[in-house]
């Protein structure tokens, strides 16, 4: 019943969800460019890789050893002995790992290929010692993965003051049997470790040599540390290749506002959401204060050409007025049309000497007030011809 119990919660935390977006590198590039002893670093999606990225405060949750195809592998006992534990395609690519609830093993790289992956290439490391890390690697198979070593290292990382001494980390301490058990960056630093290959080496001075380099316990080692140690390289291919061109310039960024806080969901900007309810309001205003139509713009000067014509037309329907009095009504007409558009626009009246006469008086004085234009103290008399 306990083991049956052990198996239901290790499967739960070390349920790997769907990926929840496009992955970040690019798969494909990876397997062409990966070599044997490569590192490879992995953003992982379970709940245990979770509570690894919390403690190791990195991205990095998990870690494994790239092998290669087992023609990779120049010895050839130490090739059957890993188609031992792997029964398919010689040419399918292959790492070694520390996985929680099934130990050290051997899986196709094509497991992640969804995940988020980095390479970490060790620097200036020979062919020869590379087949030696390989094959530390390959002796690994079978080990047991080291559930405590796990705890252990999250004791360890919390500040001593908080816990108890009971409760503090038993990484330094030596247990019987502890040694057939291990985690998946553990195996790797001692697979390095065993070539005499610097990950994060403690350096102090000596007299002699002038500097002195100390091996670091192997169980303190996280993935994030194969990132940061200044002996490895890190080599990274994103799903966008940019060259030297500025060509980040014509990326498909999005245009309108949208932001990412936790990396999976997407929201609006205040100020994006404010530019939408800006234009709302425009189109509102747009939509009340519509223009008039070209019809009833080509309407309005035919009105205004009548009411123009009618000023001057009240001589023709009205005979019984004199001359005198005909002058002061189209003196009094004109300057009255003034403040909307100039005498010179208005429609002609029929062209006789007295009108004529009368029209040029009011021309020659633009300099009047309109008061004194519309009130003359003394009426205008004309000659007739």
């Amino acid at each position: 019943m306990f083991r049956s119990l052990k198996e239901s919660i290790i499967h739960w935390i070390t349920y790997e969800p769907p990926p929840s977006g496009f992955p970040l590198c690019d798969f494909e590039r990876i397997r062409y460019e990966v070599r044997p002893s490569d590192v490879l670093l992995i953003e992982g999606r379970s709940r245990a890789s979770t509570v690894i990225k919390q403690i190791t405060q990195s991205s990095w949750s998990h870690s494994c050893i790239y092998i290669g195809r087992l023609h990779d592998i120049d010895d050839i006992q130490l090739r059957q002995e890993l188609a031992e534990h792997f029964t398919g395609s010689p040419d399918e690519q292959l790492v070694i790992e520390g996985y929680l609830g099934k130990g050290t093993i051997v899986n196709p790289l094509k497991n992640y290929k969804q995940d988020h992956i980095r390479i970490c290439r060790p620097r200036g490391l020979s062919r020869k010692d590379a087949q030696k890390v390989l094959e530390y690697a390959i002796s690994q198979i079978g080990t047991e993965y080291n559930t405590r070593q796990i705890f252990d290292l999250a004791r360890f990382l919390v500040p001593w003051s908080i816990l108890p001494s009971r409760w503090r980390s038993s990484l330094f301490e030596h247990h019987v049997g502890e040694s057939t058990k291990t985690v998946c960056s553990t195996m790797i630093a001692e697979a390095f470790s065993s070539v005499e290959f610097p990950i994060l080496p403690l350096i102090k001075q000596h007299e002699e040599t002038g500097i002195e380099l100390i091996q670091r316990n192997p169980k303190l080692y996280t993935p994030r540390d194969f990132d940061y140690s200044p002996f490895f390289e890190i080599i990274k291919y994103p799903f966008i290749e940019l060259s030297d061109s500025p060509n980040y310039r014509n990326l498909p960024w999005n245009r309108t506002g949208l932001v990412s806080s936790d990396g999976q969901s997407v929201e609006e900007t205040p100020i994006q959401s404010k530019k939408k309810n800006k234009n709302k309001q425009s189109e509102k205003i747009k939509n009340i204060t519509e223009p008039l139509s070209s019809s009833e713009l080509e309407k309005e000067p035919e009105n205004k050409a009548v009411q123009t014509e009618s000023l001057f037309s009240e001589s023709e329907l009205n005979p019984e007025l004199n001359n005198d009095q005909t002058a002061k009504l189209h003196i009094e007409d004109t300057v009255l049309n003034t403040d909307n558009e100039p005498a010179n626009h208005l429609k002609e009246p029929p062209h006789t000497e007295d009108t004529v006469e009368k029209i040029a008086i009011a021309e020659e004085k633009p300099s009047k007030s309109l008061l004194q234009r519309i009130t003359p103290s003394i009426p205008i008399k004309l000659s007739k011809g």
